[in-house]
């Protein structure tokens, strides 16, 4: 308000002198900043275009590792176990872990859970009467029963509202690890209990009160035990196994199996489908990838035109893609196995870009094809893990000679530069007002002058007329 009113008060007075003096000193107070302001406005926009330059390539990197990592994992280059016969069960490989050989499985028994289906009653809506159940976990053997002693018994109170639908409700709630539910068969509603897989899931049920006459033990069993809690066993290459589920990990090769039938007598094959032929189409795609980085690195690096000629990241990144060729990405292999990119076929031209080198990948596999497969997992070596080690050390801002730690240092200096502009702004509005308030004392004085002038004027032509 104050700004506006000197302005209002300089241009009414401008008739004093005929110059815009708001103006003068708007201009005036601009020009003596315009230098520092134009020099941090630039630096600003060369800051923007380095960042903007370093994000490109640094997420590029990224997408590559990620992109090769799902090649790797669920893609053409993942293990895929394959069964001879697909019924006996749904075989996976863990991540990160390159499958070979061969294996047999046998399959005698499936894992399953207790299946209990309590005598019918003519309604499950009739109420049960209060009363307590109680459920013992343990293991059931013919007519014999042997109580988990590390399991609790869980016990269940009846209501007197209670029916056997709200009983079931009760019963899948608590923490025995069942489930239940009320069958409405031709016979009447029936209390269906279920335990988990496995011989030590078994159970009892006892009742007192209005719950008495849904208790069971394998001594008086009449029929209502529907299905037996025991535990899956198969054969491995003849080795016998057990299993508490149908699930089963921990086997060779990082093999894992889902087991959905058997095949007494007729065991199975295990073998893992052959990936070789798949390497020469990703080595040619990691090439390809390769040279769409080193490209926009190269150009963005152009020590005279490069938008990052001097960026430390940018040259630290030159260098480590330029050193890919000879790493060492898998330091366990042994002598005659491969251990490097260049064992794959990747190479370095005089420019920096790569070629993909088939002959060299050919001979490779010809004498290893076992070991070049290997090295390609999500484990700690191999290719994946090189070009991953290689993102993040690309995006850790925490490292200062990275790409992402140069686009930390360039936004902490448009921060900064942002904050010096707002302090020109304020000080060359200071300068303004100084100007202002001075040019309209001035023209005061002049406009006061040329009225003296004026009235002289007219005496002396006064004067003269008489």
């Amino acid at each position: 308000m104050e700004n506006e009113l000197t302005s209002s008060i300089i241009n009414t007075l401008g008739v004093g002198s005929g110059i815009n003096m708001a103006q003068l000193a708007n201009d005036l107070a601009e020009a003596r900043f315009a230098s520092q302001r134009t020099r941090l406005e630039d630096r600003n926009l060369d800051l923007e275009t380095r960042i903007e330059t370093a994000t490109l390539i640094r997420n590029q990197i990224s997408q590559f590792a990620s992109a090769l990592g799902e090649r790797v994992r669920t893609g053409d280059l993942s293990p895929e176990p394959v069964l001879g016969n697909p019924a006996v069960a749904n075989a996976s490989v863990l991540t990160g872990i390159t499958a070979t050989g061969s294996y047999d499985l046998e399959v005698t028994q499936l894992a399953s859970g207790q299946t209990l289906a309590l005598d019918p009653v003519a309604s499950g809506d009739d109420l049960l009467g209060s009363g307590t159940l109680t459920l013992r976990l343990g293991t059931v053997a013919g007519a014999s029963f042997t109580a988990d002693t590390e399991v609790d018994p869980v016990e269940i109170t009846v209501e007197d509202t209670d029916t056997l639908a709200s009983l079931a409700a009760k019963i899948s709630a608590s923490d025995a690890g069942l489930s239940a539910y009320v069958a409405n068969g031709i016979n009447g509603a029936q209390l269906v209990i279920k335990g988990a897989e496995g011989a030590q899931s078994g159970f009892t049920v006892e009742g007192t009160g209005g719950a008495s006459a849904l208790a069971w033990n394998p001594a008086s069993d009449s029929g209502q035990l529907r299905e037996t809690a025991q535990d899956a066993e198969f054969m491995l290459d003849t080795i016998a196994m057990t299993n508490s589920t149908n699930s089963i990990t921990g086997l060779p090769e990082g093999l894992q199996l889902e087991l959905t039938a058997t095949n007494v007598g007729a065991p199975t094959t295990i073998n893992f489908t052959d990936r070789t032929g798949q390497i020469s189409d990703v080595m040619s795609d990691f090439v390809t990838a390769l040279n769409d980085i080193a490209t926009q690195l190269n150009e963005a690096s152009a020590p005279l035109s490069g938008v990052l000629g001097d960026d430390p990241g940018a040259r630290l990144l030159k260098r480590e893609l330029a050193s890919l060729t000879s790493e060492v990405i898998m330091p366990n292999a042994a002598e005659d196995e491969p251990s490097t990119l260049s064992d794959l076929g990747l190479s370095l031209n005089r420019d920096g870009s790569f070629r993909f080198d088939a002959e060299r990948l050919g001979v490779t596999l010809e004498n290893n094809a076992e070991a070049a497969v290997a090295m390609f997992t999500t484990g700690l070596f191999g290719v994946f893990a090189t070009i991953d080690d290689l993102a993040r050390a690309t995006a850790s801002s925490a490292d200062p000679g990275s790409l992402a730690g140069s686009i930390s240092s360039y936004t902490d200096e448009i921060a900064e530069n942002t904050e010096r502009l707002a302090e020109i702004a304020e000080q060359q509005e200071v300068v303004r007002a100084r100007f202002a308030a001075s040019f309209g004392a001035a023209d005061r004085q002049v406009a006061l002058n040329n009225s003296t002038l004026d009235f002289l004027r007219a005496q002396f032509s006064n004067g003269s007329d008489s």
